[in-house]
C-alpha cells in the first residue's frame, strides 16, 4: 500500500510538472503559429528564438501590482481564478496517456488513477470551470465583467449539452465510462479481404459526426475564437476578467490552456484510439509519443482556428448551438443506437 501511494505521488508530481511547463510554453507556441499564419515573426527577443518568453511573462505577472478594486466581493474575487484553474488541472488524474512500462522491476501503468466512471469525472470537473468565470464577473462589481460572466454561462451551458450528447455514440459502442476500457475498445484494425485498412478508432467506427460535434462544442467550451464572446473586447472591455491583474489574471489564461489540452486529450482518447498506434506492444514508450502527437494535432487545430476565423455574433453562436449541433447530436445518437442494435 505504501509503495502504491509513493508511486502515485511521483506520477502526480511528474504529470503536474510537465503539464504546467506545457501550459507555459503553449503561450509562445500559439503566438509563433499565429505569427506564421499572419506573416509576422512572433516573439523572438527573449532568449534564442524567443524560447524564454514564457519565463519573462511569468516574472512580469509575478511583479505586476495586484490590484483589488475597493467595491469587489474580496473573498469571491480571489477564489474565482482558483475555481477556474484547479478543476482544469484535476481532470488529468484519469486520462490514460500511455500503456504500461517496466521501470526498476515494476510494471507502472501510465495514468495517475483509473476509475470506472472516469469520463463522468472529467465532465463533472470541466462543468465546474464555468463557475470561476461567472463568479469573477459577479464579484468584480463591474457591469461589463458581469455581462461577460453571464455570456459565458449561457454559452457554456448551451454547448455543454451538445458536447455531452456527442459522446453517447462512443459510450454505446464501448459500453463503459472507464477511459481505459474505451481505449481498449479501439484496439485492432478494420480489414477488407483480410487486409488491414484502418485502425479501429471510433472516428472511423460510425462516429465521424459525433467527432465533429465534439470538436466544435469543445472549442465553444474553451471560449476561443470564433466562440470567444465572453471576452469580446470591443463591447465588454475584456469581459469577466476586466478588473483582474497580476497572477490572478494569468490564472484565467492558464486555465484556458489547461482546458485546451484537456479537450485535446479527451478527443484523442474517445475518437482517435488514445495512446494506441503501431508497435506499441513491442515498444511501450511509443504509446506516450503517439498520445502526445495526437494531442498536439488538436492543439494546432484550435490555434489555427484562432488565426483564421472571425468572431460569431451572439445570435449566430446560439443558433449554431441550439438549432444545429443539438439536433445533430440527437441524430448521431439515433444512428449509433441503430448500428449498435444491428451489429450486436
Amino acid at each position: 500500500m505504501t509503495e502504491f501511494i509513493i508511486i502515485s505521488l511521483i506520477k502526480i508530481a511528474v504529470v503536474f510538472f510537465i503539464l504546467l511547463t506545457v501550459i507555459a510554453y503553449l503561450s509562445i507556441f500559439e503566438r509563433k503559429i499565429l505569427g506564421w499564419i499572419q506573416m509576422r515573426p512572433g516573439p523572438n527577443r527573449v532568449g534564442p528564438w524567443g524560447l524564454l518568453q514564457p519565463l519573462a511573462d511569468g516574472i512580469k505577472f509575478l511583479f505586476k501590482e495586484d490590484l483589488v478594486p475597493a467595491a469587489v466581493d474580496k473573498v469571491t474575487f480571489i477564489l474565482a481564478p482558483m475555481v477556474a484553474m484547479i478543476p482544469a488541472l484535476m481532470t488529468y488524474a484519469v486520462i490514460p496517456f500511455g500503456s504500461e512500462i517496466e521501470l526498476f522491476g515494476r510494471t507502472i501503468p501510465l495514468h495517475i488513477t483509473s476509475i470506472n466512471v472516469g469520463l463522468l469525472y472529467v465532465f463533472a470537473l470541466t462543468s465546474i470551470g464555468v463557475y470561476g468565470i461567472v463568479l469573477a464577473g459577479w464579484s468584480s462589481n463591474n457591469k461589463y465583467s458581469l455581462l461577460g460572466g453571464l455570456r459565458s454561462s449561457a454559452q457554456m451551458i448551451s454547448y455543454e449539452l451538445a458536447l455531452a450528447l456527442s459522446i453517447v455514440g462512443v459510450l454505446l459502442q464501448a459500453g463503459t465510462l472507464d477511459l481505459q476500457q474505451i481505449v481498449a475498445n479501439q484496439a485492432g484494425t478494420f480489414k477488407i479481404a483480410g487486409i488491414p485498412v484502418l485502425p479501429r478508432w471510433h472516428i472511423f467506427w460510425f462516429q465521424p459526426l459525433g467527432f465533429i460535434i465534439f470538436l466544435v462544442s469543445a472549442n465553444a467550451e474553451l471560449n476561443r475564437i470564433p466562440f470567444d464572446l465572453p471576452e469580446a473586447e470591443a463591447e465588454l472591455v475584456a469581459g469577466y476578467h476586466t478588473e483582474y491583474s497580476s497572477m490572478k489574471f494569468a490564472m484565467f489564461y492558464m486555465a484556458e490552456y489547461a482546458n485546451m489540452i484537456t479537450a485535446s486529450a479527451i478527443a484523442t482518447t474517445l475518437f482517435l484510439g488514445g495512446w494506441r498506434g503501431p508497435f506499441v506492444d513491442q515498444v511501450p514508450i511509443l504509446s506516450v509519443i503517439y498520445f502526445t502527437l495526437k494531442v498536439c494535432i488538436f492543439i494546432f487545430f484550435f490555434i489555427w482556428l484562432r488565426g483564421t476565423m472571425p468572431r460569431f455574433r451572439y445570435d449566430q453562436l446560439m443558433n449554431l448551438g441550439w438549432r444545429v449541433l443539438l439536433p445533430l447530436a440527437f441524430l448521431n445518437i439515433f444512428i449509433s443506437a441503430t448500428i449498435s442494435l444491428f451489429v450486436s
